[in-house]
Order: structure tokens, then sequence, then C-alpha cells
């Protein structure tokens, strides 16, 4: 009985050795596959040109555009992340406005071939077309147009922020608040009027795309003020509606729109300041 037992027991560890030994190769076959040292063919370069403006008002020199070579597998996919990869491997004297990267605060406004937009919603390349990126054409990238510029991509706004100011950008009523009260009420329609145009973030590409205000920008209020200005106009919680439309009718302030919609075309956030303009134009008529 008991030799019986012990025969059943050594072809059982006999059995248990033979089926790690195979375990135990099938292991090492698998390990040889996953951590081969074979060498791989070096993905084939990218390589994109960026034609970018620069100037210097520290440096005695005339505006010039300097070419950046970039390898697009080593690059994120928007103008924007190009343009900071420059900055920290090629020329850190490259200056530019950047800031939230989503679209949100409008720092990252500029010309990319020829065209307003914020750089940090540009891609490099679309989407769709792939082959875009590689096909030897340089892309080129200024500042906003027809504005003063304080140094390569950053332009001067002040002017923009003065004309914003001017229409009083913020709620005004005629009595204030009653006691008791915490806030102002709307109705669900009153708030969906001001839907597309609180949602302008200030980048100034609407108005930097408009002729008329490259050549009347002292006067001419521009797309997006004009917009904000009848935000205001429109909110029912505003009482100086009256007011704020009298100080637009201005020959040179609300009348130097002549609906060319090039604003409308531009705006990176969808909106129509067009329109806006033509309703504030309606309500003057």
């Amino acid at each position: 009985m008991l030799s019986s037992i012990s025969t059943s027991s050594r072809h059982v560890l006999a059995l248990t050795k033979s089926l790690a030994i195979r375990g135990l190769a099938t292991t090492t076959d698998a390990s040889l596959k996953v951590g081969s040292t074979a060498v791989h063919p070096p993905r084939k370069e990218r390589i994109k040109y960026f034609k970018i403006y620069r100037w210097d008002p520290e440096q005695r020199q005339k505006p010039y555009l300097s070419t950046y070579p970039i390898d697009l597998n080593d690059c994120g996919p928007m103008m924007l992340d190009a343009l900071i990869k420059i900055k920290n491997e090629q020329d850190p004297t490259l200056t530019f406005r950047r800031s939230c990267r989503e679209g949100i605060c409008g720092s990252c406004a500029m010309n990319i071939d020829g065209v307003n937009t914020l750089a940090c919603l540009c891609y490099i390349e679309s989407p769709d077309d792939k082959k875009s990126a590689s096909s030897g054409k340089a892309t080129k990238i200024y500042p906003l147009p027809h504005m003063y510029v304080i140094k390569d991509l950053v332009p001067d706004m002040g002017n923009f922020y003065e004309q914003y100011r001017s229409i009083q950008p913020w709620l005004q009523t005629e009595n204030g608040k009653s006691e008791g009260q915490a806030e102002f009420l709307q109705s669900k329609q009153d708030r969906a009027k001001l839907d597309g145009m609180y949602e302008c973030i200030l980048c100034a590409c609407c108005s930097t795309a408009c002729p008329s205000y490259w050549w009347n920008a002292d006067k001419y209020l521009g797309p997006a003020v004009l917009m904000q200005a009848y935000r205001w106009i429109e909110d029912s919680r505003d009482d100086m509606g009256k007011k704020r439309l009298a100080e637009l009718d201005d020959a040179f302030k609300l009348y130097r729109c002549h609906t060319i919609m090039n604003c409308t075309k531009v705006c990176p956030k969808h909106l129509n300041p067009g329109k806006a303009i033509a309703q504030i134009k309606k309500k003057l008529a």
C-alpha cells in the first residue's frame, strides 16, 4: 500500500516538474519576443516650416520673417504647440501671448496663413488631411493686422480696450437694488437673447479683420465692441438701453460698418457680430 502511494507521488511530482519546465520555456520564449532588441526603422521625419514675423523695438532693424523647421512627429497638433516648441527649443527670444490653451482667454489671437484666429484652436494640419503639412508650403504667422506691434506677435491692444471701456460694459439701473433684493432676475426667454453675444472673449480677431476698422480704428468702435454694446442693450435687467443707443448713433462709431461680414467669418467662437450690428441699426432706424 505504501509502495503504491509513493509511486503515485513520484508520478505526480514528475508531471508537475514537466509542466513547470514547459511553462517556463513558454514564458521565456514570449519574453524574448516582447523584449526583443531588434532594430526598428526610425519614423520618417515630417518637417514643417514656419515663417514668423519678427520685430524688436530695441533693435534698429526693420521687421523680417524668420523660418523655423519642426518635426511634426515630436510636436502637438495646434499652432500654439509649434510656437511654444520653437520658443523652448530653437529661439527663446520669440515673443507671443498665450494663457489658457483652450480658446477661452483670447490671448493668442494672431494672423495665421492670412486668417485671424486663435493659435490654440488652429490645427497645424487639418485632421482630415494629414498630407497637408508635408506639402512643403511654409505656414506664415503674423500679429493681428493693422495694429501697432509691441514686439514680434504681440499687438498693442490699448485702443481696443479703451473702446470697450467707452461703452460702459456693466449692468446699469436707474434705482439700484431694493431693500432685501439679492440679485437682478430675468426670465429664461430674456436670458436666451444674450446667447451668441456673452460668449465673446474679446480676442479682437473680428475687429482686426474689418477693413472699416483698419482705416478708422480711432473712431469706429469695431465689431467686437459693438456686439458687446448690443449685449447690454438687449439685457432686460439694464435700464440704460436708450442712453446706450443714443451714444452709438454716430456716423463713425456705428455706421462705418458696411456689412462686409469678415467679422463673422473669422470669429473663432463662431459668433455673429455682423448680425448684432445690424440689430443696433434696426433699433435706431
